[in-house]
């Protein structure tokens, strides 16, 4: 873990002490994020939150929509607002749509972290701080590594088409791959394992030529490594992706997957949920505006070393 995230972490421990101890009243706290319940990645994030709860004795109401839906999601965002929460936790895939829900958090004086997505945005939107990585340098980190591997003609598989952070992962990932020998397209996919499996397949056996491919999330991820199976192209074609999963690390220890750009959502779920209450209950809280808890490279030299804490994430 990067030794800035063992900081924070070791403080927020240390700001439990007095919640449990003293506290007279539970601080209630919505997050809403844009993360389907079906997503493995999003699952940690939860779990993180989760954990937090339970340790800073607080109530706290996970939300999110049913698909990737922005609107659906200012929607839930509203609804928060609306009953009057103690703090707000929410992710901000797009700033367009989902802004003036935001603002109207802030102006209730309802105290806002945003997660995930939404760095550039998230203190022009009033929000205390950002916890999550630098999708750009994300990217830019992907693509250097991958045509460092040999990587000519690469895809990129896209499976929440609109979603802001994505955009920004693809766009860093052509600053540090493309050029006059490296290539880069992107495929739209689905978050249905088969329905991705099938995209991936076909635009496979019509080109040839690829060699490597971006997965942005273990969604697509997965059944890509299905697809090479079925195909007899592992090896050939070379697979990383963003974010990590159980299939993603067993694939990863295996040598099947390449490498992961991992953004610890552990810590997503989790450090929101204790700053915030304690900010609720005693008005303290890091004044940063930002917390960079990724990007970092996982391999399968190193993949041992993230497993205990991704561990908690699937309690």
């Amino acid at each position: 873990m990067n030794p800035k995230i063992k900081l924070w972490l070791a403080l927020a421990v240390t700001l439990l002490i007095p919640i449990v101890s003293h506290a007279q009243t539970k601080p209630r706290i919505i997050v809403v994020t844009h993360g389907q319940a079906a997503d493995s990645f999003w699952l940690i994030v939860r779990n993180g939150v989760e954990i937090a709860t339970e340790q800073t004795d607080t109530n706290v109401d996970y939300r999110s929509p049913e698909t990737f839906d922005v609107q659906a999601m200012a929607r839930l965002i509203d609804e928060a607002v609306a009953s009057k929460p103690d703090a707000l936790v929410v992710s901000i895939p797009d700033a367009a749509a989902l802004s003036r829900s935001i603002k109207a958090a802030v102006a209730a004086k309802i105290p806002v972290i945003s997660i995930n997505s939404g760095l550039e945005v998230s203190r022009q939107l009033g929000c205390l701080m950002y916890i999550g990585q630098d999708e750009g340098a994300a990217g830019r980190k992907a693509g250097q590594k991958m045509k460092a591997m040999g990587v000519k003609e690469a895809i990129i598989l896209n499976q929440e088409v609109g979603n802001f952070a994505l955009e920004q992962r693809i766009k860093g990932f052509r600053a540090g791959f493309e050029g006059p020998f490296h290539h880069v397209q992107v495929l739209a996919v689905k978050m249905d394992f088969g329905e991705c499996q099938n995209l991936v397949r076909d635009y496979l056996q019509r080109n040839q030529n690829v060699d490597g491919i971006l997965a942005l999330g273990p969604t697509s991820a997965e059944p890509a490594l299905a697809t090479l199976v079925q195909l007899g192209k592992m090896g050939q074609i070379k697979l990383c992706t963003f974010d990590i999963s159980p299939a993603v690390m067993a694939a990863l220890a295996k040598k099947q997957i390449e490498f992961a750009i991992d953004q610890q959502e552990w810590l997503q779920g989790y450090l929101p949920i204790v700053f915030l209450a304690n900010y609720v209950r005693y008005g303290s809280i890091p004044q940063n505006d930002f917390i960079l808890t990724g990007p970092s490279l996982v391999t399968s030299e190193n993949i041992g070393k993230v497993v205990n804490l991704l561990s908690l994430g699937f309690r």
